[in-house]
């Protein structure tokens, strides 16, 4: 697979360092309007530094491309490669408006090119491993879920998520990440509220979502731009059966409790994962690269992005009237 990347800051360098040690890929270059970065991964991946994408494409026809540049400027990016031909490997949120998201994914299936969405946790083997426990009955039927991801502002060349026109702010790029496992746990979502500090004012941009599903479960997520402390990620999914939690800041994976297990009078079932030999960034893109060679479905669907965007955009509505705001169906 010869492959490209647009886009060489965090996003960026990450693909770099992933793909330039991913056996039957070849990275052909890497391309950012700041030399030194374009270098830098170029440096990482084994290709060669550009700072026009167009000439990069010019040069090197990559089969594929992965576009890492700006949320604002994703739709832009995805289009011109599609009418060029090329599948799309592009980080998430596919887009800042669900109308820019579906005309996204149609060019895309128009041109006849894959078009997939980096909606990573799907991959992180704690989240996939709870995905598995829920859907194999462990802890019954799932009811109830809360979510939590807290990490400081985006800092140095990364100044553009501070703006909400480009990033959509807390609940857009950083809470879409559980409102889409939310989605994929308890599927289609029937109503949302949601609150949000304004961090003009306060300094930090803290956000609640309660998302209600048409199943009738109900999932809790807090979002965090401005945390003090290490990044952090949390889960509790409670069934009738159990419950499953999950902090990065424990050294065990994942603890299960059932009630199986309480009636027996034992203590907590721990189920740590095993330990990986890549990063999740790295099994994503695999998985994404794989999809493209085989022609099968990915674990994460570009509808499945457009719902997280469209349930992102409510939570957003939400938060700025003060009111719950009822989903209208299905993102597809």
């Amino acid at each position: 697979m010869n492959i490209a990347i647009i886009g060489c800051g965090t996003m960026g360098m990450t693909y770099a360092y992933n793909l330039g040690k991913m056996p039957g890929v070849n990275v052909s270059g890497t391309a950012d309007l700041l030399k030194e970065r374009a270098q830098d991964a170029a440096s990482a991946s084994g290709g060669k530094a550009y700072t026009d994408w167009e000439q990069m494409l010019d040069a090197e026809s990559p089969e594929t491309v992965a576009v890492c540049v700006p949320t604002y400027l994703h739709k832009e990016f995805v289009i011109k490669l599609a009418r060029r031909g090329i599948h799309i490997i592009c980080e998430k949120p596919a887009a800042l408006t669900l109308e820019d998201a579906r005309e996204m994914k149609q060019i895309c299936e128009e041109q006849g090119v894959r078009l997939f969405i980096g909606h990573v946790v799907r991959f992180f083997p704690s989240y996939a491993d709870a995905i598995h426990k829920v859907r194999s009955g462990k802890i019954g039927t799932a009811q109830m879920a809360h979510f939590k991801r807290h990490g400081s502002y985006p800092q140095g060349s990364e100044l553009w998520y501070h703006d909400p026109a480009k990033s959509g702010g807390v609940i857009m790029d950083l809470m879409i990440h559980d409102i889409d496992y939310a989605c994929w746990l308890f599927g289609d979502v029937e109503s949302v509220y949601a609150s949000v500090t304004d961090p003009s004012i306060s300094g930090i941009e803290y956000a609640q979502i309660t998302l209600k599903f048409q199943s009738g479960a109900i999932a809790n997520l807090t979002g965090f731009w401005g945390y003090p402390g290490p990044f952090t990620t949390q889960f509790e999914i409670t069934g009738d059966q159990g419950l499953i939690r999950y902090d990065s800041n424990q050294v065990q994976s994942l603890d299960l409790k059932t009630l199986a297990g309480l009636s027996k009078s034992q203590d907590a079932v721990q189920v740590p994962s095993s330990p990986a030999l890549h990063d999740p960034y790295y099994g994503e893109v695999k998985h994404f690269i794989e999809c493209i060679q085989s022609g099968e479905e990915p674990i994460v669907s570009i509808s499945d992005a457009c719902r997280a965007v469209e349930v992102a955009l409510a939570c957003k509505q939400s938060a700025q009237t003060g009111q719950p705001v009822p989903m209208g169906g299905t993102a597809s």
